[in-house]
């Protein structure tokens, strides 16, 4: 467990998925700490390292005993999955969307299996793997059904800030309508053991309200009081140092200051917004994200998966130009969680 075995999945092939996977695994420091090596289309990573001009060589594999696990080398583990002639960077795709899927599919099982640590993941495209046939709308929902877990959380992770979302791909009346004393429950748990495996040992979690002011003792909604308030006491109850709900336009800035190690956000856009807007930088001249950090987790698996925290970029793809700051910072987490697993906390 000195350097895990991290299986990173492309992404979609039409989209900056494989630049960023090269970009960061021929970064210095990244096989000081970790073994990994990508699950994709050898051809669309040699097409990658062309229009990138990175100082790496292609190392197709069938099985990662055969990976060399060396800077300088770009293992893929090659599914031949994508008709190049076909293939059109920036486009969404039937193709595209049904090779991105298989990647995870098999990083999933090599997972389970042991095989590998942990599971880093490149963006996918929603309208891609849906015109494949895939059922799911995201990442979260393929690892929490192929992995048999029952109940699991997205946590977003940024450099000074950490978030768990109660509901994420719904709509906003429906994830009202989800904001449950057993899910708020669940989750604070969940965000509990992965504090631990980070490395913190006496987690500090803060619970931001649903409604404006928390509610307002009921003024402007009654599920702080009825559903996020009993959540919280039971995991009191049950020796968790916990505190909610908070005003969710302040709980952010208290988690920052350092007053909380992660908060238990109610829907996707509360948590990803503060995010976000803390990860990525816009530049006006050039109408360009000059910087896309953050890391995806999700908790609640039998395995380990971290993943970007942005999408798949399609204007970016094939330029050679995207950052590939969240796919470091995605590696660095899953090394982490690694360590944290090997010492018996699991996320």
């Amino acid at each position: 467990m000195d350097r895990p075995i991290l299986g990173i999945t492309m992404g979609d092939p039409a989209s900056i998925g494989p630049e960023i996977a090269a970009k960061a695994l021929a970064e210095t420091g990244v096989y000081a700490t970790a073994r990994p090596f990508v699950l994709g289309d050898a051809r669309i990573l040699a097409d990658t390292l062309q229009i990138t001009q990175l100082p790496l060589t292609l190392h197709p594999i069938a099985k990662v005993e055969e990976a060399r696990f060396t800077r300088g080398t770009l293992d893929v583990l090659d599914f031949a999955n994508v008709d190049m002639a076909a293939h059109r960077y920036g486009k969404v795709s039937a193709m595209c969307g049904k090779a991105s899927v298989e990647y995870i599919e098999k990083a999933i099982a090599m997972a389970l299996a042991n095989e590998i640590d942990a599971v880093v993941t490149g963006p996918i495209h929603k309208e891609s793997i849906h015109q494949a046939g895939c059922p799911h709308p995201g990442h979260t929902e393929i690892f929490g059904t192929l992995t048999g877990a029952k109940e699991y959380a997205m946590m977003l992770v940024g450099a000074d800030l950490r978030v768990v979302h109660v509901s994420t791909h719904v709509s906003l009346r429906h994830a009202i309508e989800q904001t449950k004393k057993p899910r708020v429950l669940t989750v604070i748990r969940l965000a509990d053991r992965a504090m631990k495996a980070l490395g913190i040992a006496a987690p500090k979690i803060a619970v931001a309200g649903l409604n404006p002011h928390a509610g307002e003792h009921g003024l402007f909604g009654d599920e702080e009081i009825q559903e996020i308030i009993p959540a919280i006491e039971q995991a009191r109850a049950e020796g968790i140092t916990v505190e909610g709900p908070i005003a969710p336009d302040t709980v952010f800035g208290r988690a920052r200051g350092g007053l909380y190690d992660i908060v238990v956000c109610m829907y996707h856009d509360q948590g990803h917004i503060p995010l976000k807007t803390l990860g990525f930088t816009f530049d006006k001249p050039t109408q360009k994200w000059t910087a896309v950090a953050g890391v995806n987790v999700t908790l609640g698996l039998p395995i380990i998966r971290t993943s970007v925290d942005h999408g798949t970029a399609f204007g970016k793809a094939g330029k050679g130009t995207a950052a590939h700051d969240s796919m470091l910072d995605a590696i660095a987490v899953a090394v982490q969680l690694a360590h944290g697993r090997a010492q018996g906390h699991v996320a």
